[in-house]
């Protein structure tokens, strides 16, 4: 196993870990009314009920985790023709390491999600915590964070324009 893909898959599993986390420590601090969208001058708005918060939060876990799993493993039974990426001939000749790159990309895509989930509600939880004098100012680095992961994950498919290189057999 790859370094890169030992990476990936240890963040996938701590993103979840800390989306558990998160939830579990938010619902217990959580009031019964959070405060959910805040206006430009950062009084809240809209208002939701905690256990419907958690509900949706809980679904849409595991909607990504689930589906785009799903997906991921399917990826070395589909044909690498049907794969929309430059100079597919060659690809399919490195089979093996053309689907490591899209099992990869697949769950770094889960992983950043995780990630923005569990900061997200982290931030949240502050923001309508008593105990801390913060404001919802204070949190746009989350969205910084969320936009730079995004832009990172949709940069990485760019290895697949460099064609993999063959490997030097011994001929001792």
């Amino acid at each position: 196993m790859k370094i890169g893909t030992f990476s990936i898959k240890i963040w996938r599993w701590f993103s979840m870990l800390m989306v558990f986390g998160a939830l579990v420590w938010t619902y217990s601090v959580f009031p019964e009314q959070i405060a959910f969208d805040f206006a430009a001058s950062g009084l809240a708005e809209i208002y939701v009920n905690k256990e419907h918060l958690f509900y949706i939060v809980m679904a849409f876990f595991v909607l990504n985790n689930v589906v785009l799993s799903a997906f991921a493993r399917q990826i070395p039974k589909i044909d690498a023709s049907h794969f929309p990426i430059p100079k597919k001939n060659i690809w399919a000749q490195h089979r093996e390491e053309l689907n490591e790159h899209l099992i990869n990309w697949l769950y770094t895509v889960v992983s950043s999600i995780n990630t923005i989930i569990a900061l997200s509600l982290l931030a949240l939880a502050t923001i309508n915590s008593s105990q801390y004098n913060l404001t919802v100012f204070d949190f746009a680095w989350v969205s910084y964070v969320g936009l730079a992961l995004m832009i990172l994950i949709f940069l990485l498919p760019l290895r697949l324009l460099k064609t993999p290189v063959p490997k030097e057999e011994d001929t001792y």
